[in-house]
């Protein structure tokens, strides 16, 4: 149990970071995947850099949500109940706002994260489960992107409202910059205009007032797909919000075919907007195309999703890789040698935890693939099963294979369930000639293990609707190159050969199923199993190079770097007001 402080402090904060879910620890389960753990990261690399940052998320007491898969692949759910007295710090100052014409109090725990250099950046986690509060007003922060449209709306007026107003009674009074992770914070805009305008009324509300506050936004989207933004029936949100705020909304053009698109209120009122790879900011050019976008890719915290074998490897080679991680360069002169042996025990380490899950024994000799994502069809997580015959053929002659899977499905996404019972069924007919593993449960620790103890990170995402993916910048982090699909950050980390290899030649176009599976074939049995087999040698280069080139560049140091020097320190001018649609 963590000892509370005894006093609030004052602090003066450069960026207040907004994110419905970060991923922090395995054990406190409010994140879903990929954003989350973004989330968590840049946090991280924060601390680590000393800059002045403060995270604002919801407690989620139930969390996402416990996996259970059963013989056949079917997933059912259960909340993921935690104890936040356990790892997080309960602070007094309550606050207020208004939900659906009524007070709703909120509080806030605290959790440290200290970097290292000694820096701590404060995570607050917003939790409504107050007795002040209705029993329905109790279970907002419950779930992770669980329950209906009004539930959600709810949630996000909990985060962007309430975030700020909690700010304030925590003392930070002088952040510059409010950098919302995805739409979900959007809402924030209104709470800073209010501030400015010393709560009058929003219909006289001034293009300077408006001007001020995009001064201090700054907006990165992770969705290429349309549906992947929140919208939200008007009628709806004017009963969540009130009838003034959303004829403001109305006015600056926020609403659109009767409904509330959080996306273009991020967009409207930001003066930083960026994707998260160089094709994502193209992708949402083309999606927003009134909007000034910019990309700053995607990178992941080096020694979180360092392997301790690699941790081991660099602080004997590169000392100076924790604090500074472009110098994981110079893994380029690390004895090949060394290389595989630190591999080889965190391969070791995976197998024991396959078989401590699945009971199922992998063999450490066999060359294993490993896919872990987010079980939803845009992935394509079975895409490897296309050709069940001409899979065996190649595990029989050209050399043996085993895959180990994981991934969840959102409780609502019977696309993606019915994904995972189609790797089940592919598993079933390759049983005794491709082992295949699917793990329930996937999280941060057994992320850490698969991107560390697989030979091979399979990703096969529809083109182009990867905004970025990071799970192969864990891999390169411990040697595993890559063998993907471009789209995403796999374009800008591709060197044929070098760093991994390609699903595909064309990233300009749309996916074509047909051709995508022919293309793994192919330089799964003329490329990389004969490599990896009889060229050790070369395979093990491939291995180093991919550290080099892409574990020294794709990560949250330099992505935190890049926020820092052209969106938290820039002034309105970066992106002129004249770029934006016209303020009323």
């Amino acid at each position: 149990m963590i000892k509370p402080m005894s006093q609030i402090y004052l602090f003066t904060s450069l960026v207040a970071y907004f994110s419905m879910e970060v991923g922090l620890d395995p054990a406190i389960p409010t994140y879903s995947g990929g954003l989350g753990v973004l989330a968590g990261d840049t946090l991280r690399a924060a601390a680590d850099l000393s800059i002045p940052m403060v995270g604002v998320t919801l407690l989620h007491r139930k969390g996402y949500f416990r996996q259970h898969l059963d013989a056949q692949g079917n997933q059912t759910e259960s909340p993921a109940v935690w104890s936040p007295e356990e790892f997080l710090e309960p602070l007094p100052p309550w606050v207020s706002i208004t939900i659906n014409g009524r007070k709703v109090s909120i509080r806030a725990w605290r959790y440290m994260l200290h970097g290292l250099s000694g820096h701590i950046v404060p995570v607050y986690f917003l939790d409504t489960a107050l007795d002040e509060n209705n029993q329905w007003d109790r279970t907002l922060t419950d779930c992770l992107y669980g329950g209906d449209e009004l539930y959600r709306l709810c949630q996000e007026a909990v985060l962007g409202l309430g975030g700020i107003a909690m700010l304030r009674a925590l003392g930070h009074r002088r952040v510059q910059a409010y950098h919302m992770n995805e739409g979900h914070s959007a809402l924030l805009a209104l709470a800073l205009l209010s501030e400015r305008t010393q709560g009058g009324s929003l219909q006289a509300t001034t293009s300077a007032d408006i001007e001020a506050i995009r001064h201090r936004c700054i907006f990165t989207t992770h969705t290429p797909v349309p549906a992947g933004h929140d919208i939200f029936p008007l009628e709806m949100a004017q009963q969540v919000l009130g009838e003034e705020v959303i004829r403001f909304l109305q006015r600056i053009n926020c609403c659109s075919n009767d409904t509330l698109n959080m996306t273009y209120l991020a967009l409207f009122f930001s003066r930083y907007i960026n994707g998260v790879s160089m094709r994502h900011e193209e992708v949402s050019r083309s999606m927003f195309p009134n909007y000034p976008i910019n990309s700053i890719t995607n990178g992941v915290h080096a020694t979180t999703w360092t392997s301790m074998p690699f941790c081991r490897l660099y602080d004997h080679y590169i000392s100076e890789w924790r604090h500074d991680n472009l110098y994981l360069r110079y893994a380029i002169s690390i004895p090949l040698e060394k290389i595989r042996e630190a591999h080889a025990e965190a391969k070791q380490e995976l197998l024991a935890e396959v078989d401590r899950r699945s009971g199922v024994r992998l063999n450490p000799s066999v060359m294993t693939l490993g896919f872990a994502r987010r079980a939803t069809a845009y992935k394509r997580s079975d895409l490897l099963f296309s050709n069940l015959d001409r899979l065996k053929t190649i595990a029989q002659q050209i050399g043996p294979l085993q895959i180990i899977y994981g991934g969840k499905a959102h409780p609502h996404d019977e696309g993606g369930k019915a994904l995972i019972r189609r790797i089940f069924e592919a598993a079933n007919a390759l049983r005794g000639i491709v082992p295949v593993v699917y793990l329930e449960e996937y999280d941060m620790a057994l992320a850490r293990l698969m991107c560390a103890g697989v030979d091979l990170w399979v990703n096969t995402p529809k083109r182009p609707q990867e905004a970025s993916g990071t799970s192969g910048m864990k891999a390169a982090l411990n040697g595993v190159p890559s063998f993907s699909i471009l789209d995403g950050w796999w374009i800008e980390g591709h060197v044929e050969g070098v760093t991994g290899w390609s699903i595909g030649e064309d990233w300009g176009l749309e996916s074509n199923p047909s051709k995508d599976y022919v293309f793994l074939y192919n330089k799964l049995e003329h490329i990389i199993i004969p490599m990896f087999y009889g060229r050790h040698k070369a395979f093990t280069e491939v291995m180093r190079s991919t550290i080099a080139i892409n574990a020294s560049f794709f990560n949250a140091q330099r992505m935190v770097l890049q926020y820092l020097e052209n969106a938290y320190l820039t002034s309105a001018n970066h992106n002129h007001p004249d770029n934006h649609p016209e303020s009323p």
